[in-house]
């Protein structure tokens, strides 16, 4: 080995602020009473299927689109690995500082990835996920049904043969240095190369991203009709790369994974709108890249939510006909049924909103004669189906929310409940006192309007809406014939500015969301580019001259947003928590239990491998109870209650940290304070945590602390009561 000094940048490090600001049926009876849907230009079998057809409209060879996925591929996928090697200095980590590196849920996903690779077998690594009993101590749970961890597993998997390979022909993939950490702190050895678990890991999450950005200049040059409006789209998304995604951050979350498959999914769906009869093949596209969606992300029921009400907004309004929303509506359903079976019968996704909206759609859709005879055609009518699908989805989801029991996505509608009343209660404020979770920040639409992304979408939805309304208007005028249809239409425009707007509104609901919306601007403003839109500028040099010109002013703010990025230059260094793990390593024995903090479980599970009774994966019901219970060291209860908490739970060792017990990020949201809703006969007194800083006995006893972190023993009759 070689030592090898870390980089000297004399720059400060990287803050979080520096981060945020860089968040299959056949057509049915015809209906006479509302305008049938504008099925596109196009007819099936003049062209190719799927992405291919996409390329032959936007006259790409199979050679070009190659060359333009691995150019973008690599350069998105570079840009990525460097901010985030700039953000942590990962290659001069040692393992632990790289484990320690993926905080919170980021630790947890790692932690099973991790458990796989160094499995005897990936077959036993996978049963050992399958059947982990670290998580959630005493239980026994299957972390890939709860969890999300397919990513994980293909990862793990992947690593498992390319080292296997490269082993058996004898090539390194590593290279490893002891580096000089200074200020009296020991060396530790850091390796580089495919063949370190976490480099791997990471190389690929970039990877993926990367190719997203290839898909990116389709999506725009084929949603505009020119290959400038791909320009526009790519270059949009890197001047707004700060408020367009984090995974420069935050590699192993599940959006990180999931979102670009969104990408590819939202590409053929505008592919299928735009097809008279769209294939089968076309079809099972938009299933698989569906199901490679949902199946990392808990969350994506929520933004096909939003898909499904979109289109059948665009339906109601006659922009698409029956037979081709039933296909989409089918093709969804089939997805859902796949994913829940690969899910191992995960109850969430059959009593969402989502599977419920699937079904009072289709019902609307099937009894379209029905409403067609009792409501005259116009804005009754659409109103009806409107108000039939809310209310519908509405009962369907309570009815098979009481049939399975589930009462895991309730914290979901405790959040929404917030948003608009004055309600709160402890979990609902466990998710809005975080920044990511409270309402949009005024800064995003100030730095959407430098960009000129914010301008530029408003007019391109006004041109739209403009249209749109005309097209209403004729129809109405018209009695509701056929004939008052404006034969240019394209419903695959109505549908992304209804859907800009869904995402507008979750943005504006919660911050965090604003990854969806981000993008989904970006990919509305290669608009500018559109014939169909534009045309009224002049001919295409002229268009041109204007589109260039708004690109040149984008720049100015764009560059200066990128060059912030890349000046964003850190190192990881958590020495309180690195000092608390190699205790439990060297103290405890490996069944001791531990409950605390959520972040600082996970990484207690991933880098120490013990047992513990909560962890930052706050979507199932059990769990946020477990917390609960685990939180009241925060609350004003007595250490008496507390301890039988804990004892409860059977916990051995609970670590504290005092910042949970002062930490206020504004009025209303310190952990006493969210305790104080909960507990108000206890309101007024001091905080147990603050007792148990000074001094833990008689209930629990110190057995280690540092500047930032205290274990806490729990007495030995915790074993009697587990």
């Amino acid at each position: 080995m070689v030592a090898k000094s870390r980089k000297q940048t004399g720059k400060s490090p990287a803050t979080q602020a520096d981060r945020d600001r860089s968040p299959l049926v056949s057509p049915p009876g015809k209906s006479a009473g509302r305008r049938p849907g504008r099925e596109g230009k196009a007819s099936s079998g003049s062209h190719p299927n799927g992405l291919s057809g996409i390329g032959h409209k936007l006259g790409l060879t199979p050679s070009v689109r190659l060359g333009i996925t691995l150019l973008l591929g690599k350069f998105g996928a570079y840009h990525l690995s460097q901010l985030f090697e700039n953000d942590r200095h990962f290659s001069h980590l040692s393992n632990l500082e790289k484990e320690m590196a993926f905080r919170t849920e980021m630790g947890l996903y790692y932690s099973y990835y991790k458990t796989i690779i160094e499995a005897p077998s990936f077959l036993d690594g996978l049963h050992m996920v399958m059947n982990d009993r670290l998580t959630e101590y005493p239980l026994v749970i299957n972390t890939l049904k709860r969890f999300n961890l397919y990513p994980e597993v293909v990862l793990a998997s992947w690593y498992r043969m390319y080292t296997g390979v490269m082993g058996y022909f004898g090539i390194p993939t590593k290279m490893c240095w002891s580096i000089n950490r200074g200020e009296g702190l020991s060396s530790v050895d850091s390796c580089e190369g495919m063949g370190d678990p976490a480099y791997f890991y990471v190389a690929c999450v970039f990877l993926l991203n990367g190719v997203m950005m290839s898909l990116f200049f389709i999506y725009g040059a084929y949603l505009s009709g020119s290959r400038l409006g791909g320009i526009v789209t790519t270059m949009c998304f890197f001047f707004n790369h700060g408020e367009s995604t984090r995974v420069m951050w935050t590699p192993p979350l599940r959006e990180s994974f999931a979102y670009p498959f969104l990408v590819l999914q939202m590409l053929l769906l505008t592919y299928i709108l735009r097809t008279r009869i769209p294939s089968r093949t076309a079809m099972v596209a938009l299933g698989i890249s569906n199901l490679c969606f949902m199946l990392p992300w808990q969350f994506a029921q929520f933004v096909l939510l939003t898909q499904v009400a979109s289109l059948f907004a665009s339906y109601i309004l006659g922009y698409l006909g029956a037979a081709k929303m039933q296909s989409i509506l089918v093709t969804h359903m089939i997805t859902l049924g796949v994913c829940f079976v690969l899910m191992f019968g995960n109850s969430m996704l059959l009593t969402s909103f989502y599977a419920s909206s699937l079904v009072s759609i289709w019902a609307i859709i099937a009894l379209r004669d029905r409403f067609t005879q009792v409501f005259r055609p116009g804005i009754v009518i659409w109103v009806m189906q409107g108000v039939a699908w809310v209310v519908s989805t509405v009962l369907l989801k309570s009815m098979l929310s009481t049939v399975f029991g589930a009462s895991d996505d309730a914290h979901i509608s405790g959040l929404i409940k917030s948003k608009f009343t004055s309600y709160k209660d402890f979990h609902t404020l466990m998710y809005t006192c975080a920044a990511e979770f409270d309402f949009m920040e005024l800064e995003t639409p100030v730095r959407y309007l430098k960009t000129l992304l914010l301008p530029i979408n408003m007019l391109v939805v006004a041109l739209i809406a403009g249209r749109t309304i005309q097209d209403i208007f004729r129809f109405l005028r018209d009695g509701g014939k056929a004939s008052g249809k404006n034969e240019d239409a394209d419903e695959a425009l109505v549908y992304h500015s209804l859907q800009l707007v869904a995402f507008a509104v979750l943005a504006i609901l919660i911050m965090r969301l604003k990854l969806f919306l981000t993008p989904h601007m970006c990919i509305m403003a290669s608009l500018i580019c559109s014939k169909q839109l534009f045309g009224w500028i002049g001919e295409k040099f002229k268009h041109q001259i204007v589109v260039f010109a708004v690109m040149a002013v984008m720049a100015v703010q764009g560059v200066a947003n990128l060059q912030a990025q890349w000046a964003i230059i850190g190192e990881f260094s958590n020495l309180p928590q690195e000092e608390l793990l190699d205790w439990i390593q060297d103290n405890t024995r490996p069944n001791s239990v531990f409950a605390g903090a959520m972040p600082t479980m996970a990484s207690v599970k991933l880098s120490a491998g013990r047992p513990i009774v909560n962890h930052p994966h706050y979507e199932d019901a059990g769990l946020r109870e477990r917390t609960k219970l685990v939180y009241s060291m925060y609350s004003r209860m007595s250490g008496e209650t507390v301890k039988k908490n804990l004892m409860k739970l059977g916990v051995d060792f609970f670590v504290l940290e005092d910042s949970w017990c002062t930490r206020r990020t504004r009025p209303g949201c310190s952990m006493p304070e969210i305790w104080d809703i909960e507990d108000p006969q206890n309101v007024g007194k001091a905080p147990l945590c603050s007792h148990m800083s000074r001094n833990s006995r008689p209930h629990f006893t110190t057995v280690f602390s540092n500047d930032i972190y205290k274990v806490l023993k729990v007495p030995k009759a915790t074993k009697d009561l587990r």
